[in-house]
């Protein structure tokens, strides 16, 4: 049975992005549409969205709409575009005194008012589109206070009498914490006493906590980071509150667009290939070095990296054991990211270091991404903790083998390969330490040794399907469930 859902994000896959929470609202979106569902995907209107492509039309009942947060007056307005290829109806939040700013997060002071007005902004558009959805489905801290917004603020609203909530938890390391003196922004009144007051005594409020507490279920982008969450490692302050939750906590894998991330297709490449022609994969590394500037031969292994440089992604292991390894065994790097300048110099120096066989280019660059992870022999991921992650199912379909910590996402996509039997897909270590990292680069660089034994980690890695179509039905299990069908 169809079912009408309005899908919150504060970012959205074509249409903005900075991470894997645009991923999955754009995929979520186009794949429940796909299924027969009425999913409306809301999103700000950023002044960075290319308007020529998409073409956004305004909404002749939707302009210029008053907005109040607490004490804060806006105006805002509706348009409306069509993603590409799917036909998802897509409401972008127009208001550019919030969202015409040169990034689509900022560390400005108003940053929880942004979001406070998209998330009610949201829900007024849908009252007056007639829109009434059987599920919201909120996304992270942005849009965390939805639940408790219909718990008070539309309880009596007729477009939201028989929704329900969702709250999926992307990255629970960014909670938009803002201070208990901004309390008035919420405009509670006397029902105040609904807010975490624990938190207020402490002088602040924490979004991404009330999403926790009101949302009906949550769930989070892997199963693995689902019972990580809910402990005192992992769950960032927020695991007593996850505790408390843990009946309606439910972990679902995100998905990989596979018409965009497949060597069969992928328009980056001069060439395709599969797991039964790795000749041309051969060859796209050969160019790809030569390309790149590499001094390397062809037949020395190349490593990947594709990534934010943040602590999450633990590369403050490879302080030490990159050039251990790059002194002591043949070994090629290419690094591809952006992020704290601890890393970014650490990678710098390691490109002078060993120049021709280490480069490191700063920034982001999608067809430099979609070429490092064909040309790459393996890719490296040494997360701290990893929700779900995304380059690992990337390089298993692009049969690059990952080096991953058991962690989150990682942990539920990526199988030890066990020489015995012949099973697994990569390699994969326990421990957050470098001891452990370099059993792992070594085991990987011995079995690369083996031209047998590589193909078959290969292969194998291939073979997966992490579709989001398989995906997408967790989701529906769970609205279903919340809306009695």
């Amino acid at each position: 049975m169809s079912l009408g859902v309005a899908l919150l994000a504060s970012e959205a896959t074509p249409l903005s992005k900075t991470g894997g929470l645009a991923d999955v609202a754009g995929a979520l979106a186009e794949c429940l549409h796909a299924a027969g569902h009425d999913a409306r995907l809301f999103t700000p209107g950023y002044a960075s969205i290319d308007r020529g492509r998409f073409a956004p039309q305004p909404l002749p009942a939707l302009q210029d709409i008053p907005l109040e947060v607490g004490p804060h007056r806006y105006v805002f307005s509706v348009s409306e575009a069509r993603l590409p290829g799917s036909g998802v109806r897509a409401y972008l939040i127009e208001c550019p005194q919030l969202y015409a700013r040169a990034s689509l997060y900022t560390t400005d002071p108003d940053e929880h008012l942004r979001f406070l007005a998209f998330t009610r902004a949201a829900l007024i558009a849908c009252a007056r589109l007639g829109f009434s959805p059987d599920i919201v489905h909120l996304n992270d801290w942005h849009t965390a206070f939805g639940p408790l917004m219909l718990r008070t603020q539309f309880a009596q609203e007729a477009a939201f009498a028989r929704a329900h909530t969702v709250l999926t938890i992307h990255n629970i390391g960014y909670q938009g914490v803002f201070g208990a003196e901004a309390v008035g922004d919420l405009a509670l009144g006397e029902q105040a006493y609904l807010l975490h007051q624990d938190d207020l005594r402490a002088g602040h409020i924490n979004p991404l906590r009330h999403g926790i507490l009101y949302a009906e279920a949550l769930t989070t982008v892997s199963p693995t980071h689902a019972r990580e969450i809910c402990t005192d490692e992992y769950g960032m302050g927020l695991q007593d509150s996850l505790r408390m939750r843990e009946r309606d906590l439910t972990g679902i894998l995100n998905g990989v667009d596979y018409s965009v991330w497949d060597p069969r297709c992928d328009p980056h490449l001069p060439r395709h290939f599969d797991a039964q022609h790795l000749g041309a994969k051969a060859e796209l590394k050969r160019a790809f070095l030569a390309r790149m500037g590499f001094t390397t031969a062809a037949a020395v292994p190349l490593a990947g990296i594709v990534s934010r440089l943040a602590v999450q992604k633990g590369f403050d292991l490879t302080f030490e054991v990159l050039p251990r390894m790059l002194e002591g065994r043949e070994l090629a790097l290419m690094v591809l990211g952006m992020g704290e300048a601890r890393y970014e110099q650490f990678f710098t120096e390691l490109a002078e270091r060993f120049p021709g066989r280490v480069i490191f280019h700063r920034g982001y660059d999608d067809a430099l991404a979609h070429w490092i992870e064909a040309s790459a022999d393996l890719f490296l991921m040494p997360s701290r903790y990893e929700p779900c992650g995304l380059n690992q199912m990337y390089s298993l379909r692009y049969g690059t083998v990952p080096v991953v910590r058991r962690t989150g996402g990682l942990a539920d996509s990526v199988e030890h390969f066990d020489p015995v039997t012949g099973s697994g897909t990569g390699v994969v270590f326990n421990d957050f330490d470098a001891p452990a990292l370099e059993w792992a680069l070594n085991s990987a660089l011995d079995w690369y040794a083996e031209p047998k034994l590589w193909r078959q980690i290969m292969r194998n890695g291939m073979a997966q399907d992490f579709s989001w179509t398989r995906q997408t039905e967790q989701y529906v299990q769970i609205y279903q469930r919340l809306a009695g069908r």
